[in-house]
């Protein structure tokens, strides 16, 4: 597993490598400016049961703003 040979590689324990590689991940997502999946539900959420006729046809383009 990746996780081994990175905790050998850099003499730290695998769960801090773990947590490292979780927090990168993270600050990442955070940097794209994209609205992550859970602030995207909601925000339609928000919209107390009244949402769109096409909602779930086009739930991808209302969450993530993608023309299918």
């Amino acid at each position: 597993m990746i996780f081994k040979t990175r905790s050998k590689r850099q003499n730290k324990p695998e769960a801090e490598v773990i947590r490292e590689l979780v927090n990168e991940g993270l600050q990442s997502s955070r940097n794209t400016g994209q609205e992550s999946t859970g602030a995207s539900l909601l925000r339609l959420a928000g919209i107390h049961g009244k949402a769109p006729a096409d909602l779930s046809t086009r739930i991808d383009e209302y969450l993530y703003g993608e023309d299918n």
